[in-house]
């Protein structure tokens, strides 16, 4: 349908649609009106869009609801864009931006930053950084500081994904170190392949990554306080965004991160086992398998299927009238009763003994596993109690498969009545279809809430010189392009199954977010979202961009009456650096999208002084899609 709705659009505003990313010229000769690509009316039951006239616009106001602008699928139109912000905000942001172009400056920002500490002192070199970088990428420094940007995003339609953003600034020999310790296990024989062993090559984690935060194992006590900055987090948005808003953690921040390494080696030995005793190789939960199939080939191995360590084994398995789903009863895993050593046990085919799938684990570790699982169930809780929808973040290969596995049975458990934990799906990486398929089907069939957020993913250069290094196959997507495709294929095959929910009536079982700052996916996806006959005010699909990055996407999408979310850091000055020196090198790493943004500042400040608006208060009055409107008098 795309395609159509292009074809029939001027060629210059095609262009401009198709290929909007980096194409800032085309927007200098477009007016401050709104000139759009798409005239979709949405009905109280959604139709299929059709076309208007090619000056129309996307139109998401419902019969109830009509204070919404009109969508310009260009995102060239700067005054709706950043009505948001005052006069010294259009002009701190060129600033910051025309920075964030000049390479040596974005190559040597954190040593800059250092010396800028011991040349001004810390509280003059905060003042300076408040009137730049911390000024337009942070909130503020607390939960108090913070409010007046959240209520101003709120009041131009945008909601707010709270994050705590403060980092420990360490050298790379101490987390090789930390790394390291972090990651060995003092038991014997741990970690047989290779893909899950430590590397100390590879053990800083933030080299090569600008996009994502590392978290470094030091001890439980400091587990403990990162879980409480997690639940101070959730109390900050709970309170600030009116059951809104998001929170945001990474799992390597509440345990060891050996145990995630171990738990991702027992699935790759899972799938090994699976394929040795019933032959087949695609993913458990697609085989059409029941047990019957394990207890003949046991049979054949003379293995008696009547010993009551198998028969339990048997009887554990997870399945359900299409058959196997689990091989093993994968809620154990988050119950602080069980043992790992004790949970991942199979039937040796030429023994007939029980022998673990996971590595040797000491009692310590052990015991740190069940604390791992104590925090994350004391914050999804939390979160519960607080209505509070919880992000986890996607991490590297060697550890997402133990993350996914952990937060889908965290969605079994506390997903019931709505989703509140949320999954992140990395679309750079060449499974992340065959996952967030197989996770839409367990979800399906075991009847609970998935939420789900894409993302193209932030270690690929990591990725791939780690796989050259031990020879195991490259994770990551060959190109952009699959890369993009992979993204399309998530998002439609997620479409597709909220459009069969929807027509059975329980519409609201898959909540996806389109977490991107290309302006063509999101293009892509209002375009699908019409397509699918999904209204923004269904509210199964929301938009997500960093606070400070790409407002001429966000608050157009967040005016014409979408879901969307800015990421808001917030932490002191001098504490937040590091999270600052990322958003420098990621924005110098997109200068063909920098380049559209800093010309669409300058053509609305430009705009202001012709007409003599020397001062500008910014005064929104949307409300965003799903808040009450009695939380805003």
């Amino acid at each position: 349908m795309a395609p159509v709705l292009i074809a029939s659009l001027p060629r210059s505003l095609a262009t401009c649609v198709r290929y909007g990313q980096g194409k800032s010229k085309i927007c200098w000769s477009l007016s401050s009106r709104p000139v759009g690509a798409l005239g979709i009316r949405y009905k109280s039951t959604p139709a299929a869009a059709s076309l208007v006239n090619e000056n129309a616009a996307v139109d998401t106001a419902s019969q109830d609801d009509k204070d919404k602008d009109p969508l310009d699928l260009t995102f060239c139109d700067y005054r709706n864009a950043f009505k948001s912000k005052t006069n010294s905000e259009l002009l701190r942001a060129m600033l910051v931006f025309h920075l964030c172009s000049i390479q040596p400056l974005v190559d040597n920002n954190a040593k800059l930053m250092k010396l800028g500490q011991k040349v001004l002192g810390k509280r003059l070199f905060a003042a300076l950084m408040k009137a730049t970088f911390y000024g337009h990428f942070v909130a503020g420094e607390d939960q108090i500081k913070i409010q007046p940007t959240l209520e101003r995003l709120r009041s131009f339609g945008v909601k707010s994904i709270l994050d705590y953003s403060v980092e420990e600034d360490i050298s790379s020999e101490d987390a090789e170190e930390r790394e390291m310790e972090g990651c060995e296990s003092k038991a014997e024989g741990s970690n047989a392949m290779e893909r899950y062993t430590p590397q100390r090559k590879f053990a800083d984690r933030r080299q090569q990554v600008s996009g994502a935060r590392t978290y470094f194992y030091v001890n439980e006590a400091q587990c403990e306080k990162n879980m409480e900055t997690f639940i101070n987090c959730i109390d900050a948005v709970s309170d600030a965004t009116h059951g809104t808003g998001f929170a945001a953690i990474k799992m390597t921040a509440l345990g060891r991160p050996q145990l995630l390494m171990q738990l991702s080696e027992v699935i790759a030995r899972t799938r090994q086992y699976f394929q040795q005793v019933t032959g087949k190789t695609g993913p458990i939960i697609h085989s059409d398998v029941n047990t019957d199939v394990f207890e003949k080939r046991f049979r054949e191995e003379n293995i008696l299927t009547d010993n009551q360590a198998v028969k339990k084994w048997l009887d554990n398995m997870t399945y359900d009238k299409k058959g196997l789903i689990h091989l093993f009863s994968w809620s154990g895993l988050i119950d602080t009763n069980i043992l790992l050593g004790d949970l991942f046990r199979v039937p040796n085919l030429n023994s007939g003994q029980m022998e673990p799938l996971i590595s040797a684990l000491t009692r310590e570790e052990e015991e740190m596993f069940k604390n791992m699982m104590r925090r994350l169930h004391t914050i999804f809780q939390y979160a519960r109690e607080r209505d509070v929808r919880v992000m986890v973040d996607a991490e590297q290969t060697y550890f997402q498969p133990a993350i996914s596995r952990l937060t889908l049975e965290m969605m079994k458990k506390y997903n019931q009545e709505k989703a509140i934990v949320f999954n992140t799906y990395q679309c750079y990486l060449k499974e992340t279809f065959n996952n967030l398929s197989l996770d839409l089907e367990q979800a399906y069939r075991q009847n609970f809430y998935f939420g789900a957020k894409l993302v193209r993913g932030a270690y690929m250069e990591q990725e791939r010189a780690r796989a050259e290094e031990l020879g195991y196959e490259d994770p990551i997507n060959p190109s952009f392009d699959a890369t993009t495709n992979m993204y399309h294929q998530c998002l439609e095959e997620s479409l597709r199954r909220i459009k069969m929910n929807k027509n059975v009536g329980d519409s609201h079982k898959i909540a996806i977010m389109v977490a991107s700052h290309n302006e063509d996916t999101v293009r892509y996806t209002v375009n699908k979202m019409a397509e699918f006959g999904i209204h923004p005010l269904d509210r199964v699909i929301c938009f997500g961009q960093l606070l400070g990055m790409c407002d001429h996407i966000s608050l157009p999408l967040g005016q014409a009456g979408y879901s969307v979310y800015k990421y808001v850091p917030y932490g002191p000055v001098n504490e937040v650096l590091p999270y600052l020196s990322r958003r420098a090198t990621e924005n110098s790493s997109i200068l063909v999208k920098l380049q559209k943004e800093k010309s669409l500042l300058l053509q609305e400040m430009w705009r202001r002084i012709k007409k003599g608006h020397f001062v500008y208060h910014p005064k929104g009055n949307y409300i965003p899609v799903g808040a009450h409107a009695q939380a805003y008098k």
